[in-house]
């Protein structure tokens, strides 16, 4: 047995429940040291969905964290995997959390009583601490500064239309409903679509200072040219699913400008364009108007998460 996976199975004890109304939802693919590691973090119960590792994750799992309900998909369904465990939780709230991400203690149940004293609010977005220096991550700050007006009413915090799928909770029914992360868009850059038709439905989602997330960006991420191909790619086929065609056309030529990655996406995105296109469904007019708005906002250019 490997030193790390022996050394959780002698600590590996079920950790000290904080909040039974969450499930903790992890999605991992062959990052199996750094799984080891978080697992024992979460305080609420976890469902592991493995998108097909072969470097033995799921045993792994069993062996040191017995407690974890493993669900091997046997293929990489990337962010769909989410929408997975959301379905075999049975709690009315979900938490996400990457293989090295986990929620602080107090933050499941800080989160989960803001969802419950706001019955309009799908989704909560915390605040994320990355590294060990515990650095706060800019997107923190966009979301927090979100000018969007409060149509459905008192909310815990300012309304977005954007998150971090590590730092977010959301309310079970509403996610499942509304579709949870498909299998279009994959990763990264899944949040959008699913932001959208939630707001769409007429649910809030909410910026949450206080709890937090903490972030520790695995040493298998690849090359930030690469995460950049894949959002360029995320925001064309979310553009064709969801917006109007000049919007699109906006989008596209806004990627092909912006350099290599930008192009190199757009081209990707191509590829996946019948299946983004059988799932199209315009927008209605408010949320068209709250995307119009915060891209006329929008000066920074800090659109996305800076960590994976």
């Amino acid at each position: 047995m490997p030193e790390l996976e022996r050394h959780h199975q002698l600590a590996g004890s079920r950790p000290t429940m904080e909040d039974a109304r969450v499930t903790v939802v992890v999605v991992s693919r062959n990052r199996r040291e750094e799984l080891l590691r978080s697992l024992g973090h979460h305080r609420s119960p976890v469902v592991l969905v493995d998108n097909g590792s072969t470097d033995g994750t799921p045993d792994a799992v069993r062996r040191t964290h017995p407690h974890v309900e493993v669900v091997e998909l046997g293929q990489n369904r990337a962010a769909a995997g989410r929408t997975t465990g959301a379905l075999r939780a049975r709690t009315p709230f979900v938490a996400f959390a990457d293989d090295d991400s986990w929620w602080a203690p107090g933050a499941l149940r800080a989160t989960a009583d803001a969802l419950e004293a706001a019955p309009r609010v799908a989704l909560a977005n915390v605040d994320t601490f990355v590294g060990d220096e515990e650095l706060p991550d800019p997107f923190s700050a966009v979301l927090s500064a979100s000018p969007l007006p409060h149509r459905q009413g008192m909310l815990p915090g300012p309304r977005i239309l954007g998150f971090m799928a590590c730092a977010a909770m959301v309310r079970r029914s509403a996610f499942l409903a509304a579709g949870g992360f498909d299998d279009v868009i994959r990763f990264p850059g899944e949040e959008e679509r699913l932001a959208w038709d939630l707001t769409a439905r007429g649910w809030a989602l909410v910026y949450l200072a206080g709890p937090a997330v903490h972030h520790h960006p695995s040493r298998q991420r690849g090359a930030p040219e690469r995460r950049e191909r894949g959002l360029a790619r995320s925001r064309v086929l979310t553009a064709a699913m969801r917006l109007p065609w000049n919007a699109v056309a906006e989008r596209v030529t806004a990627e092909l400008r912006a350099g290599a990655p930008g192009r190199l996406g757009v081209l990707d995105a191509v590829a996946r364009l019948p299946q983004a296109l059988r799932h199209r469904r315009l927008l209605p007019p408010e949320v068209l108007a709250d995307i119009e708005m915060l891209d006329r906002v929008t000066t920074d250019g800090v659109r996305e998460p800076t960590v994976p």
